[in-house]
């Protein structure tokens, strides 16, 4: 179905161009180049819609072929009202959080200086991993740490219960006691 009509493209060309050759006294003049024009696209899914009481869909291919599929969907009894509750009681818990605060000026202060460290960080990580040879040292380097930490920590029962104790106790400094 290709279609047999072609699109022209007119410019101004030059002789040396074209054959390498030093230009000859004549005149430029425009020149035309006849281009073949695209397919056309092929058509879309079509979608018939059937007069049934459950509305199902029954999209078709490209070919006309009917796809079989039947889609059935059944109310929840959940309601709007109760999704659109939710919502405020998140922002109503937030604003509480917010308005308990203390130092506002240095809560927004630190939550700023947290997104600009993230983003001068994650630019740092992705110019170290265009280098050519740096992220495959450094996933060894990764790679044998872990080995090590696994080693040195995980693999006999006195040292695993160090490092339980150590997770507790730094667990229980951070957190405070209840």
């Amino acid at each position: 179905m290709a279609s047999t009509t072609t699109s022209a493209t007119c410019g101004l060309t030059s002789p040396a161009l074209a054959d390498g050759k030093a230009p000859a006294a004549r005149p430029q003049t425009p020149h035309c180049v006849g281009l073949p024009t695209l397919p056309p696209p092929p058509p879309r899914v079509a979608y018939l819609r059937t007069l049934s009481p459950l509305f199902t869909m029954n999209p078709t291919t490209s070919k006309g072929q009917k796809i079989a599929r039947n889609v059935i969907t059944m109310a929840t009894g959940e309601t709007p009202a109760e999704v659109a509750t939710e919502l405020p009681e998140i922002v109503k818990t937030m604003q509480e959080a917010w308005e308990r605060l203390e130092d506002k000026y240095a809560v927004t202060s630190l939550a700023f200086a947290v997104a600009v460290a993230l983003w001068s960080t994650s630019g740092m990580i992705s110019a170290i991993d265009r280098l050519p040879i740096v992220p495959g040292v450094l996933e060894l380097v990764g790679i044998g740490y872990t080995g090590w930490f696994a080693y040195r920590n995980l693999v006999f029962k006195p040292d695993r219960e160090a490092l339980i104790e150590k997770i507790k106790s730094t667990y229980s400094d951070i957190i405070g006691s209840s």
